[in-house]
Parts: structure tokens; C-alpha cells; sequence
């Protein structure tokens, strides 16, 4: 009965993120109100040691590179402004940008600081904060394009697929203990084959990127691999717990004009996303 309600979900879900897609729109300097944000900024290839090098020169710092998927890499990385922003309470998503170097289609695309910031900081938003992140992404790669991957500017803070559905706010717990044995058992478990990167926000919270098993991280190939700086995931261990984005909300975000299609194609993914968690901590 579970399997069959989510099922329903995920269609009602994806017919309404289908009907809800419309043609990029600029956006103001001034008012994003009534604007579309795009996704991802898009640019044209480069060796992930070159986008490293333009991130370094830009003022970021590397935090880890991964192969989120076959032919290409996702590089994280990080800045002051992203770290103290991440270090508020249950912020720590916004700790880290991601820029995706796609081998197989010769493209690179990078999160944009406003759309992922404005979703995951909600009613702390800071756009003086995210608009200079953005300034310095575009400096260091000139010539980036809007992705067609967009959502309204309005309706990012309160995000969700529909009535019923997962906001922001509603993460996943999965551990719970003191921080120190927390990051040990992410660190130990199968000798730390999936830990990616660490990255301490505060006295009390910790951003951890932790690979996902090979089978659940398939869901990139299936949707769409011009979106796997979604990859990746992480958790965070925090006062004592550990939490994730709830899939079924990071996913939609990632890829806001997924289809019934798509949808239904990962169906089983947030459990398993949770499943894979669980046995890290238990």
C-alpha cells in the first residue's frame, strides 16, 4: 500500500512540475520578484584542472572531485561567505556550489548561488551574499548561459512538488550520537570507501559528502546527466545528529522540469537514498 500511495504521488508530482515549465526570463539586478532563476549556469568546456585553476583564482576553495558519473566529474567547492552562511542553523546545504565537467557532452555547468541560495536560506536569504557569489563565478568562467533548468524566483523559499509533500525544513534523520562518533562511523564504515570531504561550519555542525551506493547513484543517468553536480550528496552531522535533505525535495530542485517520465523512472530512489544512510549509522 506504501509503494502504491507513492507511486500515485510521483505522477500527480510530476504532471504538475511538466505543466509548470515556461521559457528562461531575464532577471532584474535590482528585483528578482516575478522572475524565473535558472538552475545552473552553463559554459563551454574545460579540463576539471582548469576549472579548478579558475575557481582557485577566483577566491574559492576546492573541497573535493568526484566522478559523479561516467565521463564526468562534480568539483565542490567553497568560499568565507558560503562557509558562514552554511554555518547558521540547519543551513549547511548552502556550505558548498558544485561545478559539473561534462566529458561526454563537452559542456560545464555550475549551480547558481542565487537559486540554491534563495532555496535553501528561505527567509535569511541574502541577496547582496549570493549576487556577489554569482559576480564571482561569472568573472572567473565569461560567457556562461542560463540553463534551461528554471524555477520563479518567488516560489524558491517555500519550494515543494505539492500538497502533502516535502519542504526544505523536512530532512531526513538518520544517526544520532555525539559529532565526533558520528563523523568516526561515516569515516570507518567499509573502511571509508564512500567518505568525499568533510568540511567544519561550526563547534556544532559538519558538512560530509558521502558517496551513495553504485545502484542508487544511477538515478543521475536515468534523468539526466547535464544535472549530476547533484552528485555528490550529502549529510550533515549536527548537535548530535545526522541529518540529509529529504531526496524526494533535492531531487526536484536539482532538476525542476523533470517529466512524469523521469519521475517515475526513480521512484524507489529517496527510500534508497535513506536505506544507504542508515547502514553507515547503525
Amino acid at each position: 500500500m506504501k509503494k502504491l500511495t507513492e507511486a500515485v504521488l510521483f505522477v500527480i508530482i510530476a504532471i504538475g512540475v511538466g505543466i509548470s515549465g515556461c521559457a528562461a526570463v531575464e532577471v532584474a539586478e535590482t528585483s528578482l520578484e516575478g522572475t524565473k532563476i535558472n538552475t545552473y549556469l552553463i559554459g563551454e568546456y574545460m579540463s576539471a584542472s582548469s576549472a579548478e585553476a579558475k575557481l582557485k583564482s577566483a577566491g574559492f576553495e576546492i573541497i573535493a572531485n568526484y566522478k559523479s558519473i561516467k565521463k564526468g566529474t562534480t568539483i565542490v567547492f567553497t568560499d568565507a561567505a558560503l562557509k558562514a552562511e552554511g554555518a547558521k542553523p540547519s543551513r549547511s546545504n548552502i556550505a558548498v556550489m558544485r561545478l559539473f565537467v561534462d566529458e561526454k557532452e563537452k559542456m560545464i555547468s555550475i549551480t547558481n548561488p542565487i537559486y540554491f541560495g534563495k532555496a535553501f536560506m528561505q527567509e535569511e536569504y541574502n541577496h547582496t551574499i549570493f549576487n556577489a557569489e554569482l559576480e564571482k563565478i561569472n568573472k572567473a568562467f565569461p560567457g556562461l548561459s542560463r540553463s534551461k533548468d528554471e524555477w520563479d524566483f518567488d516560489g524558491l523559499a517555500g519550494y515543494h512538488f505539492m500538497i502533502g509533500m516535502p519542504y526544505y525544513k523536512d530532512i531526513d534523520e538518520v544517526g544520532e550520537g555525539t559529532n565526533a562518533e558520528l563523523l568516526a562511523k561515516a569515516k570507518s564504515y567499509k573502511k571509508g570507501k564512500g567518505f568525499i570531504f568533510e568540511l567544519k561550519l561550526s563547534e556544532t555542525s559538519t558538512l560530509v559528502g558521502y558517496a551513495l551506493s553504485k545502484r542508487t547513484s544511477k538515478f543521475v543517468k536515468k534523468i539526466g546527466r547535464a544535472n549530476a553536480a547533484i552528485l555528490p550528496y550529502c549529510f550533515t552531522i549536527e548537535n548530535g545528529k545526522v541529518t540529509a535533505l529529504n531526496a524526494k525535495y533535492y531531487i526536484a530542485i536539482s532538476y525542476p522540469l523533470l517529466d512524469m517520465n523521469g519521475f517515475m523512472k526513480i521512484m524507489t530512489i529517496p527510500g534508497a537514498v535513506i536505506k544507504d544512510y542508515e547502514k553507515v549509522f547503525k
